[in-house]
């Protein structure tokens, strides 16, 4: 409030200094979501008239809800009443200090004005005699230097709102206008510094784009354009791609005539060529990195030089460190490629700085509180039934191996951890008790409610929080790490993968009332595909489903549930289905406990040759598993062992490379480990998801990855 009336004042006191007709302007109260650019249509003026007749209002960003503006309705900027000119001498900028000059021959007022960059008045105001008797050679002048203009100062129409579009990234953005995304972030002090988001409809302040200078225009950069009936300037702005306020700036006899009249004769730049949008879904990017040559560019970016060249005009005045380079979308294929941007192939292990020293906190579940250690026999019984003791005992394990192997490589790692017990008010008596200053990364909790309360406390304190099993909160955090892929991701992983291999096969979907998301899915890639009738959501109807599956095509049978019966049902009648002219193969794109359970066939499966995504493999007999079971005396891994390890693993490399999770987000892609990938996509203020999964399939009785490279 104390805001909105000290606003209100200031309005006041400049509607009492300026001196207008009632019937050239008029007043208006900026509502929420009104710009500079929507109020200027409103009353058909442009936006630098507005700025002009509103000194106060620098630039764009500062027209904000509640604001009042004066509106010139006939179009012309309305100028404060002519002061005394006792008055303006007060108001004159004051120097910041002085600097003396003895005189020289030949010397001339206007000469010392020019090499000191001040005005006549100026040098004459420090130096009274000069009013009275010419410069001489000799004389002792005081030399005023006054404070750099700012950015602010010389805003004038050097720079230009822009609305971010969709597809658009920092990168697409920073090579339209020819800066670099550290300017970028520069002009913009209110973007993210740990994450490169942009979201749709978002204003960015940027530099008006080549061409839109209105000094050193080449002739041929410019058009005459003879003004039809109704137009306007917002509308002939929008056709040649320029602001309403340049086309005023090229053409001053708009404002001296009172604005736009049918029957003027313009210059305005040439139509933009908008054949191909720059944006992420026609090109992606490359930020150029020191000590580059274009030579290798061509050769790491699989690209000819007449093709960069061609893509990037700006590349004949040389290459330079932070320039934006765009290249086709379809050279993306071998590329490591994240959010668009192209990034530099990264060796971790290669990369790993032993001057970093990461702090990491693990808090899981191990309830500590529910186990009775003088009960050997009962504590085994809880370790292997409890889910959350399994998981956190194993999980853990893993994670022991991956501090021993990064200790291997050089790099000391501070380790902390915590038993939440499975219990919020645990956590925050933790978190309490704690102090999490200098905490490079927290290791869990696993429960929603338990994560959220950490995430909260360690956003405040830039720590990054990673969610061993988690792939989405209902809550938005943007500090966290979701090191599983989300459903969606992997359905569509699945379906991507099926619509490649497609031919023409015969689709059948089994979907139960809670798949309803897979069943819309998978019609929208498959739209001819048979619907299956199943009975009280449990079973299906054996007669009309034997008559969708084809004789002589290869049939797909998409099976989405989560019932044991119903899955174990399904394989065995397809199984029976298979035959030489009409192959069956069984399909889901939701893999879950229902199809591992015992009462589903191994070899029914291997038979129908079953196909699923996977934010997990089968563990291989790698470094690590040798590893695990030298330390814990021949016991094998088991899926949360190789989690732990994969999750920790790439946490700790991460750090050892730069110690900052957050900034070696942006520039590593896809990692891989035992049994685990990972490639964290930001989403702004929801997190860091991990968009990296796999898809397998039995053969032979054995579950196989399928290299999608290998199609």
């Amino acid at each position: 409030m104390k805001k909105h009336i000290l606003r209100l004042s200031i309005v006041v006191f400049l509607l009492t200094s300026i001196q207008v007709s009632a019937q050239k302007y008029t007043t208006h109260a900026v509502k929420e979501g009104e710009t500079l650019q929507s109020i200027s249509q409103k009353y058909r003026v442009t936006p630098f008239t507005i700025l002009q007749s509103n000194k106060e209002i620098k630039t764009a960003s500062d027209v904000k809800a509640n604001t009042i503006l004066i509106i010139p309705l006939d179009g012309s900027v309305i100028e404060p009443e002519e002061k005394p000119e006792e008055e303006k001498v007060q108001e004159q900028e004051k120097p910041l200090s002085f600097s003396r000059h003895r005189v020289r021959k030949r010397e001339t007022l206007f000469g010392l004005t020019q090499r000191y960059e001040i005005t006549e008045e100026q040098l004459k105001r420090y130096n009274r005699q000069l009013y009275s008797e010419p410069l001489k050679k000799g004389m002792v002048l005081q030399i005023p230097k006054f404070p750099e203009p700012t950015p602010e100062d010389e805003r004038a129409l050097d720079f230009e709102t822009y609305t971010v579009q969709p597809k658009e990234t920092r990168w697409s953005i920073a090579h339209k206008y020819g800066i670099t995304v550290d300017s970028l972030v520069a002009l913009n002090p209110d973007l993210s510094k740990n994450s490169d988001y942009l979201a749709v409809g978002q204003e960015l302040n940027l530099p008006r784009p080549k061409g839109d200078s209105l000094e050193n225009q080449q002739v041929d950069l410019f058009t005459s354009f003879t003004v039809p009936p109704k137009q306007t300037l917002y509308s002939l702005g929008k056709e040649y791609g320029i602001p309403s306020d340049s086309i005023v700036k090229l053409n001053p006899e708009i404002m001296k005539l009172g604005g736009l009249k049918e029957g003027m004769v313009l210059r305005l730049p040439k139509k933009k060529d908008t054949s191909g949008e720059v944006n992420t879904e026609n090109f992606i990017f490359y930020e150029v990195k020191p000590k580059q040559n274009i030579f290798r560019l061509t050769q790491n970016l699989k690209i000819t030089r007449d093709e960069l060249f061609q893509l990037n005009p700006d590349l004949e005045n040389g290459l330079k460190a932070g320039m934006v380079l765009k290249l086709p979308r379809a050279n993306a294929n071998g590329l490591e490629v994240k959010n668009a941007l192209i990034l530099d192939k990264i060796n971790l292990i290669d990369s790993i700085n032993v001057q970093n020293r990461p702090k990491l906190v693990f808090m899981l579940p191990f309830r500590l509180d529910r186990v009775n250690f003088n009960d050997r026999k009962k504590t085994i019984s809880q370790i292997e039934t409890r889910r959350d003791i399994n998981l956190s005992v194993g999980f853990y394990s893993g994670a022991m191996v991956a501090l021993d192997s990064i200790k291997k490589m050089g790099v000391s790692v501070d380790v902390k951890t915590f038993d939440t017990e499975l219990s919020q008010a645990k956590v925050k008596e933790i978190l309490f008790r704690e102090n999490l200053l200098g905490v490079n990364a927290i290791i869990g909790p696993v429960s929603s409610s338990a994560l959220n309360e950490v995430a909260v406390q360690a956003a405040s304190k830039n720590i990054p929080v990673i969610s061993p099993i988690g792939s989405n909160s209902q809550l938005s955090h943007g500090n966290v790490y979701f090191s599983v892929p989300t459903d969606d991701v992997l359905r569509q992983k699945m379906l991507s993968y099926m619509e490649k291999t497609y031919t023409d096969q015969n689709v059948v979907i089994i979907a139960d009332s809670t798949h309803q998301v897979a069943y819309d899915s998978i019609i929208s890639k498959f739209p001819t595909a048979q619907i299956a009738k199943i009975i009280d959501n449990k079973s299906l109807h054996l007669d009309e489903f034997l008559i969708m599956l084809s004789e002589t095509k290869e049939n797909w049978v998409f099976v989405e549930t989560d019932q044991p019966n119903m899955v174990s049902s399904v394989s065995s009648i397809l199984n029976s289905a298979i035959s030489e002219e009409a192959p069956v193969r069984m399909f889901t794109t939701n893999f879950n406990n229902a199809f591992e359970s015992d009462a589903v066939s191994s070899t029914h499966l291997s038979n129908l040759r079953f196909t699923y995504p996977s934010f997990y493999r089968e563990a291989a007999t790698d470094a690590f598993t040798k590893a695990y079971r030298k330390r814990y005396k021949g016991l094998k891994p088991d899926r949360y062992a190789v989690r732990g390890f994969d999750v920790t693993f790439d946490v700790l490399l991460k750090l050892a490379h730069k110690n900052n999770l957050f900034e070696t987000s942006k520039i590593i892609g896809l990692t891989e480990y035992t049994g685990n990938s990972f490639n964290y996509l930001n989403n702004w203020s929801s997190g860091y998801y991990n968009t990296a999964c796999y898809l397998m399939e039995y053969d032979s009785l054995r579950i196989k990855e399928i290299k999608l490279n290998d199609l």
